[in-house]
């Protein structure tokens, strides 16, 4: 009989129940985390799981990438930036480059805050 990890049960049913708005702000913390990890492994120079980390993150940017609504006016610009944000990432692993991992986590950090912002203002009407 296999163990059910309670953890594992919290954040699977976490994710099944929130919102689109809340899984988005789930992405872009999960981006950031994964941003973090691939930052500490590069100072600890651990190649493979700095490598793990910059997919992952890589991964959900593409995620949101894939998302957005072209319908909608703004999501030309976010796609755009996006796009650059993924570059970053892919520069920052390939040529274990801080600044420019630094760079993405700024922009992603941006991106998150302002979308936690949107979001309260939403409740608030």
């Amino acid at each position: 009989m296999a163990t059910i990890n309670p953890y594992q049960a919290y954040q699977q049913n976490s994710v099944m129940t929130a919102s689109p708005q809340e899984l988005t702000l789930m992405l872009y913390n999960g981006c950031l985390k994964f941003m973090k990890l691939s930052k500490k492994a590069m100072a600890d120079n651990k190649i493979e799981e700095k490598n793990t980390n910059s997919l992952k993150a890589q991964a959900i940017i593409q995620e949101l990438r894939h998302t957005l609504d072209m319908d909608i006016a703004i999501s030309e610009g976010l796609a755009r930036m996006y796009d650059y944000i993924y570059g970053l990432l892919i520069e920052a692993n390939m040529k274990n480059d801080l600044a420019a991992l630094e760079e993405a986590e700024g922009y992603v950090t941006e991106l998150r805050d302002t979308w936690k912002l949107a979001m309260g203002q939403l409740k608030n009407q």
